[in-house]
């Protein structure tokens, strides 16, 4: 009796600790062995938690392990297209540089041509301004010209008094004494190099009417005579009258002549007045001079 209450005592004790050890054991083994509904590759937390990403290595190998080889393929696969993305990119720039010197070599030559084309209308401005300044040059020159051409049209007849000469006669004869051959030599002399000048010559004589003119002719044609061949004076500058006992028109003196003489006048043009030199004066025998 003794020995079956004592196995009886002991199965409640054996039963507990068994229930004791299932239950530590179930949690455990539980945890090292996956359920037989779901694949071993792919454990369902792995499945929930694994990224949409496709930046997210796959898994390869046995019992879910990475291969270490896997991993630079994948990069290979990843980078090329971004290499590509890249070579593109930089035909991309390349093109856009060669446009942009390409433009910038149109922009630079018309530059240059825009630049010559304005070299070229300032030389053209300048040699424009160059003609005008030499076209008003000979328009001045012109005027200044017409205006000495019309001071010598204007000075063709202008004369004035130089000098005057009295050359008396003895006996109203139409003889030259030496002293009136020594006043005819000192005009002469004067008359040397000058251009423009005539001599006016004026016959008087004492003796009234016809008689008078006649004698006085001789006289101024006496004066002439000696001027031309002894001295070379032209014709043409040698202007004589006969006056006889009048007096020329304009002279204060109106008194008939006394005595028979010659008076000459050196008549200088206005022009070769400025050109050269005024030829010396001559004083007449009476010593007077007239401005």
């Amino acid at each position: 009796m003794k020995a079956v209450a004592a196995s009886s005592n002991l199965f409640p004790r054996q039963l507990a600790l068994f229930v004791l050890a299932s239950a530590i054991a179930l949690p455990t083994l539980a945890q090292q062995e996956p359920s037989a509904t779901t694949p071993r590759s792919t454990p369902p937390a792995a499945a929930e938690q694994q990224p949409s990403s496709t930046l997210q290595p796959p898994k390869e190998g046995f019992w879910g392990r990475v291969n270490p080889f896997a991993r630079k393929k994948w990069v290979n696969n990843r980078v090329d297209p971004i290499k590509g993305q890249l070579n593109e990119l930089d035909e991309v720039n390349a093109k856009n540089g060669r446009e942009i010197q390409d433009v910038d070599g149109r922009s630079q030559a018309g530059i240059r041509r825009a630049q010559s084309a304005a070299d070229a209308a300032n030389e053209a401005a300048t040699a424009a301004g160059g003609q005008a300044r030499n076209a008003s040059s000979l328009a001045q020159g012109a005027s200044a010209h017409v205006d000495q051409l019309n001071s010598t049209v204007t000075g063709l007849d202008q004369y004035r008094q130089a000098s005057e000469v009295e050359v008396a006669f003895r006996g109203g004869q139409p003889i030259l004494s030496a002293a009136a051959r020594r006043q005819l030599d000192e005009l002469a002399a004067s008359l040397t190099g000058q251009m423009g000048y005539i001599l006016e010559i004026e016959g008087h004589s004492p003796q009234a009417g016809a008689a008078g003119i006649q004698n006085s002719g001789r006289l101024a044609d006496a004066v002439k005579r000696y001027l031309v061949t002894e001295h070379e004076i032209p014709v043409y500058r040698l202007h004589s009258v006969a006056l006889g006992n009048a007096s020329a028109a304009g002279e204060q003196n109106t008194r008939p002549a006394k005595i028979s003489s010659v008076h000459i006048r050196l008549m200088e043009n206005s022009l070769a007045a400025r050109e050269l030199a005024t030829p010396r004066s001559v004083a007449s025998s009476t010593g007077a001079e007239r401005p």
